[in-house]
């Protein structure tokens, strides 16, 4: 049975990283295309793409206070135009969360352009298709089962996002605060090691369920499209 901080902390946890996922699902994917092609440039686009995994989550929270803080550049411009305040809301959490699964999202999404058959897209451009129609009817169905693979591993690593979390949208209870950030929080509460524990037993759990599903939806498309 979860208590009813559990099952508060388990909601914000699903909110966030459903909504990280569905954020970035479309820049992803064009991102993904994009770099699955040859052109200039495209070592410092990966390279951008991919800076989330290299710097310290901390920081990359830090960055993320810098340009959408009340004070920053993009913050300021969103307050004012359009009355959003991101920095410690749950909001805030959701960019947080997508700026840290985009890289995932966008490596899994990229693999599965790179290995579809690009003769299919010749011989569509022989039937005289333009690119979008190639995009849409092509490479899309091609690169699913990969698509769906990375929806859902990017939502499995949201789950468990702390250090760009807890710097941008801090530990707010009912708001922010998702499976990590609850550990860490009992965690520095005397006694608290046997809630802490369970917590992350239930982060385990979910994740591993997260991988697996990943796998076998991605088989059960791959088998679907190949018969």
């Amino acid at each position: 049975m979860l208590s009813p901080v559990e099952i508060q902390v388990l909601s914000t946890s699903f909110v966030v990283a459903f909504w990280a996922v569905l954020l970035s699902l479309l820049p992803a994917i064009a991102t993904a295309f994009l770099l699955s092609r040859r052109f200039s440039g495209r070592l410092a686009l990966d390279g951008l793409v991919h800076l989330p995994v290299i710097l310290p989550p901390v920081l990359t929270g830090f960055l993320l206070l810098l340009l959408f803080g009340r004070r920053g550049p993009l913050g300021a411009v969103l307050e004012q135009a359009f009355g959003i305040h991101l920095a410690f809301t749950r909001q805030g959490a959701i960019l947080a969360t997508a700026v840290m699964t985009f890289p995932l999202l966008v490596r899994a999404i990229r693999i599965a352009f790179e290995a579809a058959d690009f003769r299919l897209f010749a011989a569509a451009a022989v039937l005289r298709a333009s690119a979008l129609d190639r995009f849409l009817t092509v490479a899309l169905p091609l690169a699913a089962p990969g698509i769906l693979a990375g929806a859902v591993t990017a939502f499995a690593a949201g789950m468990g996002e702390f250090g760009a979390v807890i710097t941008f949208a801090a530990n707010i209870p009912g708001q922010t605060q998702t499976l990590p950030l609850a550990i860490y929080s009992v965690m520095q509460e005397p006694g608290g090691e046997a809630q802490a524990l369970r917590l992350a037993v239930i982060s385990f759990s979910l994740a591993m369920a997260g991988l697996v599903g990943a796998e076998l939806l991605q088989r059960r498309m791959l088998k679907r499209l190949r018969g």
